[in-house]
């Protein structure tokens, strides 16, 4: 028996890169899985490749309808939530030079608004004893060149699990923060690809990670699934990074 057996877990950003391993992780250890997302091509492949435990909704965390719509599926499907993995998010190269109001509220709506609201939305239906998971990153707590606003919406982030964990006092419902470093993903491929300088980029990150490398998005899965369950039952309010020691040494 797996330690997520008969939890139910909403994964947003659960389509692809980090959303869809940890997906494929809670699902192999037992849960039940909904992945949201905005794509419905992405969620079409990831639910053939996460099976018979797993149900996609395609929606927008911007979008309110969207979010209640999702929801309202969970809802009707299993009554409750005992995983909820606020996954979903953005980020692009800008210097200080070259950001536009645009380029901000893009960020901000994505990774900052829409993680709000998705958490707010799922209070209804959280147990108590429920995880809440939001993923961070390293950048939150670094200085990182053309990264200014990702770094300052996933700081935004961090402290958003500081004050829920307050808010939450008293209901059993744990808020913690999942921060990955650099990690193998189309996503930050797609990144490194926009800079023209990808590989100079993606061999400066091995250099100044401690363990030389790139993380897998299968290893920060597993530290969600920790996360997730009641192994960390006496967690809320914590971060936990994964990223070779990239922001720790």
């Amino acid at each position: 028996m797996g330690r997520l057996e008969g939890k139910t877990a909403v994964v947003t950003g659960g389509a692809s890169g980090i959303g869809l391993a940890a997906a494929k992780r809670f699902v192999a250890d037992g849960a039940f899985v909904y992945i949201f997302g905005r794509r419905q091509d992405a969620l079409d492949t990831a639910l053939a490749d996460l099976g018979r435990n797993a149900r996609g909704i395609r929606g927008d965390i911007t979008d309110p309808a969207d979010l209640d719509r999702l929801f309202e599926a969970v809802k009707d499907g299993k009554g409750s939530i005992d995983i909820l993995l606020a996954n979903a998010g953005v980020g692009e190269f800008a210097p200080l030079g070259e950001i536009t109001a645009e380029h901000y509220a893009w960020t901000f709506d994505i990774n900052v608004k829409g993680t709000l609201f998705t958490v707010q939305k799922a209070l209804p239906l959280l147990k108590s004893g429920a995880s809440v998971i939001l993923t961070g990153s390293t950048v939150g707590v670094m200085g990182t060149e053309a990264m200014s606003v990702y770094s300052a919406s996933k700081a935004a982030v961090r402290n958003f699990a500081r004050s829920w964990a307050l808010d939450l006092k008293g209901t059993g419902i744990r808020v913690n923060v999942l921060s990955p470093g650099a990690t193998e993903t189309e996503k930050l491929k797609d990144i490194f690809e926009s800079t023209g300088m990808e590989d100079a980029i993606v061999a400066g990150f091995r250099e100044n990670t401690p363990l030389g490398r790139l993380g897998d998005p299968a290893e920060t899965a597993a530290v969600a699934a920790f996360l997730a369950s009641d192994d960390s039952r006496f967690m809320t309010g914590s971060e936990v990074f994964v990223d070779g020691g990239y922001a720790q040494v």
